[in-house]
């Protein structure tokens, strides 16, 4: 098997794996508190990652002052993604909210134009509009399936455009597993706290084994996203991010028996189309 090949397969599976924990999550069905259930989740998370230290990446935490401050940040806008997301993925069926969550790299790639001043041009610029019109189509402003639950979708695509751009800043030599284990304490802390103010449930057996193992299938997503980056062209292997709305649509439909209209899928298919041309724009340009 080529290096590419494999990147591909490996990117494929990794989205799987994000898919999967997003729908294990979903079929507690409420059962326990929010907090309560990200808090719970967070602590097996940080168990996993020290657990296996040293085995998928590298971790230390000699890291300047500056990159402390980042960390800070991003933890802070990933405490706000899981509230948002989470809450809106409760509310919405899975593929609708995947497919929303599919225009973060158009959003990143707009907001690195505005922010750090990186070169766009006038091609990209107009697949990002287009791609975002794709986004209006799935949450259809004024009509009748639209709610709060798409605008926390929203602002979880914002949240995630705002961790993605500060995780640019970072120095190189910071590990990405001091980064991982560093947030996944952040949210778990916040999250333990919010759920001081909560009452707290027992939880059934049944979900004990949702909880574990979307910890499990998460830690499986993120080893295989770190492997994908080093095998393979990157260039190539990003596009495939997308098969995350085909796991998204065969979760939704077997496990919830949910299946998105023509509009959202139409959608969909513009936001994916758009991001993938972004992605070939990005490689041709690097490569000239």
């Amino acid at each position: 098997m080529s290096p590419t090949l494999l990147g591909a397969l490996l990117m494929t599976a990794s989205m799987a794996s994000f898919t999967l924990n997003d729908a294990l999550l979903k079929l507690t069905a409420g059962a326990v508190p929010l907090a309560q259930l990200i808090f719970i989740r967070s602590l097996i998370t940080c168990s996993l990652m020290l657990a296996t230290k040293g085995r998928i990446g590298t971790m230390h935490f000699d890291i300047a002052r500056r990159d402390w401050i980042l960390i800070g940040a991003r933890a802070a806008t990933e405490i706000s993604i899981s509230y948002f997301f989470l809450t809106a993925l409760f509310k919405m069926p899975l593929a609708n909210i995947t497919a929303i969550m599919q225009v973060v790299p158009l959003a990143v790639t707009l907001a690195s134009a505005l922010f750090l001043r990186e070169a766009v041009g006038r091609r990209r610029i107009t697949a990002i509009v287009i791609g975002f019109a794709g986004v209006m189509l799935i949450i259809r402003p004024g009509a009748e399936g639209f709610n709060i639950w798409a605008i926390y979708a929203l602002l979880a695509v914002l949240g995630v455009t705002a961790r993605d751009l500060i995780t640019r800043q970072l120095s190189p030599q910071v590990p990405s597993m001091t980064v991982a284990l560093s947030t996944a304490v952040a949210v778990m802390v916040s999250f333990g706290l919010v759920s001081l103010f909560g009452p707290w449930v027992s939880i059934a057996p049944d979900i004990w084994v949702l909880i574990i193992s979307s910890a499990v299938v998460i830690m499986a997503g993120y080893f295989l996203s770190i492997w994908v980056m080093r095998v393979g062209d990157v260039s190539f292997t990003a596009p495939f991010r997308y098969t995350q709305l085909v796991w998204a649509l065969l979760l939704g439909w077997f496990v919830f028996g949910e299946w998105p209209g023509w509009m959202t899928l139409t959608g969909a298919a513009i936001v994916v189309a758009t991001g993938v041309f972004t992605f070939y724009r990005e490689r041709k340009l690097s490569a000239a």
